[in-house]
Formats: C-alpha cells, sequence, structure tokens
C-alpha cells in the first residue's frame, strides 16, 4: 500500500474512532477554547490497523533524516513514537521512542524525559492533534533542557487554528500527516463508511 492509501485509510480510521462533533454543547479543548468538534486520537493511535499506518508514514517521513529518536508529551505522543520505534527496526533504521514528562516524578532520577536517549542526539518532536500548539512547544523545550536536538516537529493532525505557525517560531521544520480540512473533506465523501469518489 502506498503512502498516499494509508493516509487516506488513516483518515477513515480517525472519523470513524477518534472524531466527534457536537452542536451542544460545544466541547473544551486543552486549550480551553469551544469548538464544535473534537479529536480523540487514542482510539486511533492504540489499534492495530491505525498504529501499523501512523508508524509506517512517520518512518516514511524520517528514514532519510539523521534522526535517532522521536517522541512527545505524555500521553499523546506515546503510541505513535512506539509505533514509529517498531515500524523503524522493521525497516531495518531504528529509530528510538521518548516520553516526555508533564510533570517530574519526586523520586527516582527525577528526569523529564524517558527513553534511551542521550544530549546531543538528533530527535523529532511529536503530537497527536495541534490546535494552539502549546503541548508541542512545551515538548520542544523540554527536549532542548535535556540537550536534544529538535530537527523537526511530526502531528498527526493539524486543527489549523494557528498552532502551526506558532511552533514555527521554535522550529523551522513541522510535518503534518492530515490536517482539519482534509479530514473534513474526506468525511464529506463518506458514505456508509465507505469513501465514494
Amino acid at each position: 500500500m502506498t503512502i498516499n492509501k494509508m493516509k487516506k485509510r488513516l483518515g477513515e480510521i480517525i472519523i470513524e474512532r477518534s472524531f466527534k462533533f457536537s452542536d451542544n454543547p460545544p466541547f473544551t479543548l486543552t486549550s480551553g477554547k469551544k469548538s464544535n468538534y473534537y479529536f480523540n486520537c487514542k482510539p486511533t493511535t492504540l489499534d492495530p490497523e491505525g498504529m501499523n499506518f501512523i508508524g509506517t508514514i512517520v518512518f516514511d517521513i524520517l528514514k532519510n533524516t539523521d534522526v535517532t529518536a522521536a517522541g512527545g508529551l505524555t500521553l499523546g505522543a506515546d503510541p505513535i513514537a512506539n509505533a514509529l520505534s517498531v515500524i523503524s527496526y522493521q525497516k531495518g533504521k531504528p529509530i528510538k521512542s521518548f516520553i516526555v514528562r508533564k510533570d517530574i516524578k519526586d523520586h527516582g532520577t527525577k528526569s523529564k524525559i524517558e527513553g534511551n536517549v542521550r544530549p546531543g542526539e538528533k530527535v523529532a518532536i511529536i503530537d497527536d492533534v495541534i490546535t494552539t500548539g502549546a503541548s508541542t512547544i512545551t515538548a520542544i523545550e523540554q527536549a532542548r533542557k535535556e540537550g536534544l536536538n529538535v530537527e523537526l516537529v511530526i502531528a498527526l493532525i493539524d486543527r489549523e487554528e494557528g498552532g502551526r505557525e506558532n511552533i514555527l517560531q521554535y522550529v523551522d521544520n513541522i510535518k503534518i500527516i492530515l490536517t482539519r480540512t482534509e479530514i473534513m473533506n474526506l468525511r464529506a465523501k463518506l458514505i456508509n463508511g465507505k469513501v465514494v469518489e
């Protein structure tokens, strides 16, 4: 299956499992903003088919780079980074996954980053959904504090509400797998769960 076909099927899975719409009441986003639609990506990113497509698509983005690890703020980035890590190993170019904690533990190493990464490594920051970009920016800042070189950002979904532009103030390379517009256009074409060409 080609990457474009994978993206299309991934869009179908997102619409089926992760897209919610409600006029009344609207959803409250992490940013505090109200919206009549919401993406809960976990039913897609934790699904075997979804993980396979996501891992393969993200690997395709990173396969010709010097990136040795990828991760982001827990919990949204974790399944994506783990899917990438497994697929990359299977493809013969292992890319490690790491987790950026929201809160530092008060015991053990008290590390903000969990995973087998060391200062100086080139990494990608991953997020499931970008709205304002705040969680992605937090992950970028924490990774840099730990001495990691953030090469690019990869997001599963861009809600196209200014987050991409905010992130570009911190990293000059961002890759989006699917935009809100692409998902809404695909959703409009869906009839009985199948895309009508």
